[in-house]
């Protein structure tokens, strides 16, 4: 039997629920300093093989995303060539879709007893938690990568130093319309019971 001191029906609810929102639907406000210490004190409770904390976060305030957002344009076009309208556009506003974007930084490093999987891989759980975090605040948020993430010139301009990479961008906000929900996976076609090998 569960113990029913510890049951949350409320968290399970909300978690049934919870959903990314496109960052391109959201509007201010973004949550206060005390809510995004709240949120980031959240996402840092993960499983930690090691204690390394093996990631940190770096925060672009809304004011920030225009120059961040010239540089991508110009980074992009140095890589791909003339960028058409639309594309420009969508460079120039990565970084102002959200009241507040949070980069999330995998600083996974060799060690002599925690392979670097299984600390990147608490870089992801970081960014769940995160996005949880914000939702369970009344916020939404979409966990993104895009194209910067895989730069090391851009990675470096947006926070990331030598041997780090970023698990993702997490940009929160509020919402501005309903979300779609999308359709899940069938778990019957992703769950089997393990059978010895012959």
């Amino acid at each position: 039997m569960p113990n029913q001191d510890t049951m949350s029906p409320e968290t399970l609810s909300f978690l049934r629920q919870r959903r990314s929102h496109p960052s391109v639907t959201m509007s201010s406000p973004g949550p206060d300093d005390d809510q995004i210490q709240d949120m980031l004190t959240i996402a840092a409770r993960v499983p930690d093989h090691g204690k390394l904390n093996p990631w940190r976060f770096v925060l672009y305030a809304g004011e920030q995303g225009e120059a961040i957002g010239t540089w991508l344009a110009a980074r992009y076009e140095s890589l791909n060539g003339p960028l058409d309208g639309e594309q420009r556009q969508k460079e120039l506003t990565r970084f102002t879709r959200a009241p507040l974007v949070i980069g999330v930084i995998s600083t996974a490093a060799v060690h002599p007893k925690i392979p670097i999987w299984e600390q990147q891989l608490s870089a992801g759980a970081v960014c769940m938690n995160l996005v949880t975090a914000a939702a369970a605040s009344g916020f939404v948020s979409q966990w993104l990568t895009e194209w910067f993430a895989f730069d090391e010139e851009a990675s470096r301009y947006l926070g990331a130093g030598d041997n780090e990479r970023f698990a993702g961008f997490v940009h929160i906000g509020t919402a501005t319309q309903p979300p779609v929900e999308r359709q899940r996976p069938d778990l019957s076609q992703l769950i089997s019971n393990w059978t010895q090998a012959d």
